[in-house]
């Protein structure tokens, strides 16, 4: 539950005297947090939010209100809604009644919706809260039709979503278009149309287009003109002697009528600005056509329209010339002349202006768990939408960044376990060492079971730890090396042991060490392969990725950012991939090379000490103390110390020492 929202154990205390026959919950305030869950719509929804409509001053609509609703990343979690975003659902401030609209565009991979409602009763001055629900995987689309979101009087809306295709007709007019335009992908509300001064668009005319005299009739879109020409017509409808033309003359807007008293156009009014978006509306009644600019009057026309039954023409033909020459959006027409606080509050609420997020704004997320908004498991679902788009040659690329990511983790899973074992057991090796290390005369090395107990002191249990010590193992390797010079079959260990016999048993440690850290090292290999590897190959798929998207862009023509973007994207996931297989794998071998450089450094330390004892307690002949005391020193030939055990002369051994 997020912080602010206090209103949940109210709402719990009012639910509870609400069952035992108290008084009804009162309505709660816009910009609460938590409803009581009866309020909750539909528990197959798992997320909702608030959005509150608040129409400023001058911008107040006559009762419905066609709203745009812009979501992206910052104010909706589209990881969390369908892919398509067929889950959504709009619910009004009653919490029952569902609200019509349509999608005109919805981009999971880009974080991207335009959603057209038809938010009810809409007051002055008075917010107006709707919910937005989302998170069901299983929910199918609305039965809602897009004509729903419309009022009665619309008869042609186009959004231009259609790319190369004629603009279909949203409203229930059922006006689609002729011809299609040359689209372009970064228009003010989604996709749009490109005109350059030669091309046009072609609707044809339809019993709920024809004009009469004096019909009344809105006629609204968006433009953003290239350059400032002269008589740029925008939108014109001639036939016979009469016509209807619309455009721009040096950036003022126009509306220009003939009819059988002749041609007029409109007084000059205030010139819209190049490269700038702005709102267009027309609005003929029954003795005058007004023009409004972002929903505010410009100027007008003491005229009527003339009767008119002919197609449309938006734009122009090099046949006509004088065609307008930028981009557009968002036409729409009306069968009505609509009141000026409903197209101020088109202009604003369809802007995505700063003044058009104060007007229509979204609330915090609101979970039926009692959960908030999850930003981090929203960026982490971003992977899935980009791994959406990812090419043949990418997932090859990932594949291989996968296999080694498994060969990787499993040696070091391994590996860290057989380290932790054999630091177990070091440990314990250490604390026995240290009781025989005062005399190696208590270990009866003839004896294996006293070897390998450690002259008595090792259990079974604790030897579970202790044998896979590589301490461990070279202590076995010194006591061979001691039994097969001074015990049974040996040498007489009265004795002792000379230099060179000293020199060859450290030689021996020394070779176990050498063995001891080949196996730590053993499959470390494979982490080093992921650390040179894996970045390589994720820069292997990524510039392939890229290579490919650009020839398709170029087969294709479309440089825009849309038809771009997925395609960097998902190459880019593959160099991902590789660090994300390199840089755990560069962590996790140095961890492990430095603990088994610290096992090295332990078994060095032994071998010193394990020669320090053995030359201490059995010291070269020619050493004070080398045999009993009272005892002539043997002699022997030289280099007698070194024969194998089955050329030297047997001597009986004595029994071992007690400890």
């Amino acid at each position: 539950m997020n912080t602010k929202n206090l209103a949940r154990p109210i709402g719990f205390a009012l639910l509870a005297s609400l069952c035992l026959g108290g008084s009804s919950i009162s309505a709660r305030a816009a910009d609460d947090k938590i409803e009581d869950e009866a309020a909750w719509w539909n528990k197959e929804w798992t997320l909702r939010k608030p959005i509150v409509v608040t129409p400023i001053s001058g911008a107040e609509p006559d009762g419905d209100a066609v709203t745009l609703l812009r979501l992206h990343g910052g104010n909706f979690q589209f990881a969390l809604a369908k892919e398509d975003g067929s889950d959504l659902r709009l619910i009004a401030a009653d919490g029952q009644t569902e609200i019509p609209y349509h999608i005109e565009r919805y981009d999971s991979l880009m974080n991207e919706a335009f959603v057209w409602a038809k938010i009810p009763h809409v007051e002055p001055g008075k917010p107006a809260t709707i919910w937005l629900y989302s998170g069901n995987p299983n929910a199918t689309p609305p039965e809602f039709a897009s004509k729903d979101t419309y009022p009665d009087s619309a008869i042609l809306v186009y959004h231009f979503t259609e790319r190369s295709a004629p603009p279909k007709d949203f409203s229930a007019g059922e006006n689609n278009a002729a011809t299609a335009p040359t689209p372009t992908e970064g228009a003010l509300i989604g996709p749009g149309a490109l005109f350059f001064g030669t091309n046009s668009i072609e609707i044809a005319n339809s019993p709920n287009l024809t004009w009469a005299a004096g019909t009344e009739v809105t006629v609204s879109l968006w433009v953003k003109p290239s350059g400032l020409a002269e008589n740029a017509m925008i939108l014109t409808r001639e036939e016979g002697g009469s016509a209807f033309r619309f455009g721009l003359d040096n950036g003022v807007p126009f509306v220009e009528v003939t009819d059988a008293s002749g041609t007029t156009r409109s007084a000059a009014g205030e010139a819209i600005p190049a490269s700038l978006w702005r709102h267009l509306a027309v609005v003929a009644s029954a003795t005058k056509i007004d023009i409004l600019v972002d929903g505010k009057p410009n100027t007008s026309l003491a005229r009527p329209l003339p009767a008119l039954a002919s197609d449309f023409l938006m734009g122009s033909t090099p046949e006509k010339g004088g065609g307008y020459a930028g981009e557009a959006d968002e036409l729409q027409i009306y069968q009505a002349a609509l009141p000026v606080g409903d197209l101020r509050y088109a202009a604003i609420s369809q802007s995505g202006s700063d003044e058009a997020q104060r007007m229509i704004a979204p609330g915090e997320d609101e979970s039926s768990e009692g959960g908030g908004h999850n930003a981090t498991l929203e960026h982490l679902s971003l992977f899935g939408d980009i791994a959406h788009n990812m090419m043949f040659d990418g997932w090859i690329a990932i594949g291989g960044c996968i296999i080694m990511l498994i060969c990787g983790w499993t040696v070091a899973v391994q590996k860290f376990l057989y380290l932790n074992s054999i630091d177990k057991g070091t440990k314990a090796f250490l604390k026995l060492w240290d009781h025989i290390a005062n005399d190696l005369t208590t270990l009866d090395h003839d004896n294996e079971d006293s070897i390998r107990s450690m002259g008595g002191k090792m259990s079974a249990k604790l030897y579970r730890h202790v044998h896979r010590s590589p301490l461990y193992h070279l202590y076995h390797i010194g006591c061979k090396e001691i039994r097969g010079r001074i015990g049974k079959g040996g040498r007489d260990p009265s004795k002792g042991l000379s230099a060179r016999a000293i020199q060859a048993v450290r030689a021996s440690l020394e070779s176990g060490m050498t063995r001891e850290n080949q196996r730590l090292n053993s499959g470390l290999v494979a982490l080093t392969i992921s650390i040179a590897g894996g970045p390589y190959m994720g820069l292997l798929g990524t510039v392939v990725g890229v290579m490919i998207t650009f020839a398709l862009i170029s087969r294709s023509g479309e440089v825009e950012v849309a038809s771009i973007a997925p395609g960097i994207a998902s190459a880019l996931l593959a160099t991902v991939a590789g660090l994300l297989v390199a840089i755990p794998a560069l962590f996790i071998y140095s961890y492990l090379s430095g603990r088994i450089k610290a096992f090295l450094a332990d078994m060095q330390v032994f071998i010193d000490e394990f020669i320090a004892k053995m030359a201490e307690f059995h010291p070269t002949p020619g050493e004070a103390g080398a045999s009993p005391a009272g005892s002539p020193v043997p002699t022997e030939t030289p280099f007698e110390s070194e024969l194998p055990a089955d050329t030297a002369t047997a001597t009986e051994t004595a029994e071992p020492a007690l400890a």
